[in-house]
């Protein structure tokens, strides 16, 4: 009898969950530049051209830091949200 094996099935599960939390998390973030950078592309690009010109640089930069700020706000108030929440207990 060895505890390796034992202790590899035990593991397993936990290391598998983190992977799958770590990878979804990943996918999100994704998601989120993806969006971010469709929006901005609509609201700072008017014609593509072989160079951003500084009018164009200067609203990829306010669009983006707009994006974060309102994205942390969000966040800021769901976890505000989720503490003021009782919880139960059986």
């Amino acid at each position: 009898w060895s505890p390796r094996p034992l202790r590899a099935r035990l593991w397993a599960p936990c290391t598998l969950q983190h992977f799958i939390e770590v990878e979804t998390q990943k996918q999100r973030f994704q998601q989120l530049v993806h969006q971010m950078m469709e929006l901005c592309w609509e609201k700072c690009m008017d014609e593509p051209g072989p160079k951003l010109d500084s009018r164009a640089e200067a609203c990829f930069v306010n669009c983006v830091e707009r994006f974060i700020d309102t994205s942390q706000f969000i966040l800021n108030r769901l976890e505000q949200t989720l503490k003021s929440k009782p919880v139960f207990s059986d």
